[in-house]
């Protein structure tokens, strides 16, 4: 059964692609859930941060359900809704106020490589595979999703792994800066946990400050809205968190923030 699974852990949001049986192929529903699910997470004030993975240990995401295809983009009409219910999907880590974490183990290919490229971070275990299949499938990416590979791997591996449709593997997406870690396999669990452990425990104001002004780099300078990134900024420094870190530095001990 193709589903998408979530549940909180203490600070963290799970949301688990699920459909073994098919690597974790992505189905029309499931992309429609997804922003609903990461919504509910970033409206959800114990959640710290987000980790989007893939159920088991063979795939991530393994793309788009193809099967899916024929009837739900195989007119003109029905593309234009299958596109927009992916680019929602897409844009829902990217907007999300919390940091959102990709877990890559295995298979992360085509929609899977898509939806990791708007996720803030990636980590990825050693035995991750990835590529970009679009120019086997004989379909068009959106400026937007090419624009986001491009701003994240620069043009020349945007360039390349859209052309060739090449697999590459976790070492490689290392040195093209497509994932921020590689982690050993017997590994990654608890290093990601360690992870987001780590991400949990930092002033929750601060970080979303820290995601909407990385997310006005990206953005053509007209769109940019630095007056709410400024007006972040302060809310940190009035804050009861800030209060506290400066009392926990002092007094050498570690900081309880509370995200006010």
């Amino acid at each position: 059964m193709a589903e998408l699974i979530t549940r909180r852990e203490n600070a963290v949001g799970w949301v688990i692609f699920s459909n073994p049986a098919k690597l974790n192929a992505v189905s029309h529903d499931m992309w429609m859930a997804l922003p609903k699910a990461i919504a509910g997470f970033d409206a959800d004030p114990e959640v710290r941060l987000i980790v989007i993975t893939g159920d088991g240990d063979k795939a991530f995401i393994s793309g788009a359900d193809i099967s899916q295809f024929e009837k739900a983009r195989g007119s003109a009409e029905a593309q234009a809704v299958y596109n927009r219910a992916v680019v929602d999907a897409y844009e829902a880590p990217v907007f999300c106020s919390k940091p959102v974490v990709a877990k890559i183990r295995g298979i992360c290919m085509g929609g899977g490589l898509g939806l990791a490229a708007a996720c803030d971070v990636r980590i990825a275990a050693a035995d991750a595979a990835f590529r970009m299949p679009a120019g086997r499938l004989g379909l068009g990416y959106n400026y937007t999703g090419i624009k986001r590979f491009a701003q994240l791997i620069g043009p020349a591996n945007t360039a390349d792994i859209f052309f060739s449709a090449r697999k590459f593997n976790a070492t490689d997406a290392l040195g093209m800066g497509f994932v921020n870690r590689v982690v050993p396999v017997e590994d990654f669990d608890r290093e990601v946990a360690a992870y987001c452990e780590m991400v949990a425990e930092n002033a929750p104001l601060t970080l979303a400050a820290a995601k909407f002004a990385i997310r006005q780099t990206g953005m053509d300078p007209a769109a940019r809205d630095l007056e709410q990134a400024a007006r972040m900024i302060e809310t940190c420094f009035n804050s009861e968190d800030y209060r506290e870190g400066r009392r926990a530095f002092m007094q050498k001990r570690k900081p309880s923030f509370r995200g006010k």
